[in-house]
């Protein structure tokens, strides 16, 4: 029964913490190891640390799912079993989780993106406290899990000097159209355009192209003609940035 009900206590708070909470000085205690994680197809599992850098023991519990932030554990979605599910990290300790693929039918010509999703919840306050009137926060944090089949063309460090871009005139506006020919998810921080003064103002929250994903960024200003460059930084597997450049071209409507 205490089991059950710390359970239905996590998937509770789960529900409520559809982003991170934050205010004042509060901080979450618990630091994944990474950014992101890389599911190649031909492991059995793959394994993710979690630390406690704070003062008190941390609840935490962690579900996946295919990218609905507002799906609770119970309503787990994604095909990923992870262990432990439900954790206490005690402070200055750390938690490996076991993450294992299902083996449910999933594309083998291209990556697929799911959310790894991690919950802290903070301990009661003691009984004892002076401040019985002290705010409690529960800390969620989402990563990206890509699962990468075997034998996909190409490298995955190689994807975004592959994304080409041009400009379209739609609807008497310019649109920077970005295309990602690669079988790899492609992330960018940021996208300048070198001539002209335009700008993208979207691109400010970070772009992820799908597999033979195109999408149009709508413009500010003007793009220089008839040919330019885009500067781009992308994130790599292990979650660092890379440069890069490639030619802007003009397009059509």
């Amino acid at each position: 029964m205490k089991t059950s009900c710390t359970t239905a206590r996590l998937a509770r708070l789960a529900a409520s913490a559809a982003f991170v909470l934050a205010m004042g000085h509060a901080h979450a205690s618990i630091v994944i190891a990474g950014t992101r994680v890389i599911y190649p197809a031909a492991e059995s599992e793959v394994t993710l640390k979690l630390s406690n850098e704070g003062q008190a023991p941390a609840l935490v519990q962690v579900w996946t799912d295919k990218g609905d932030p507002a799906l609770t554990p119970s309503e787990e979605g994604g095909p990923f079993l992870v262990t432990p599910p439900i954790a206490r990290v005690d402070p200055r300790k750390s938690q490996t989780l076991r993450i294992a693929y299902t083996g449910a039918p999933l594309p083998q010509d291209r990556e697929s993106v799911f959310w790894l999703n991690v919950l802290e919840i903070p301990p009661k306050p003691d009984a004892n406290a002076t401040d019985m009137n002290a705010l409690q926060f529960a800390f969620r944090s989402r990563i990206k899990l890509f699962f990468r089949p075997a034998r996909l063309p190409g490298q995955s460090e190689q994807a975004p000097g592959q994304v080409t871009w041009r400009v379209v005139d739609k609807a008497g506006a310019q649109n920077l159209e970005a295309r990602n020919p690669s079988a790899y998810h492609v992330t960018f921080l940021t996208i300048d355009i070198d001539g002209g003064d335009a700008r993208a103002p979207e691109i400010e929250a970070g772009v992820m192209l799908a597999p033979g994903e195109s999408r149009l960024l709508p413009m500010k200003g003007k793009a220089a003609s008839p040919v330019g460059k885009v500067r781009y930084e992308a994130v790599n597997d292990y979650g660092g940035v890379i440069s890069g450049e490639a030619t802007l071209q003009q397009g059509g409507r």
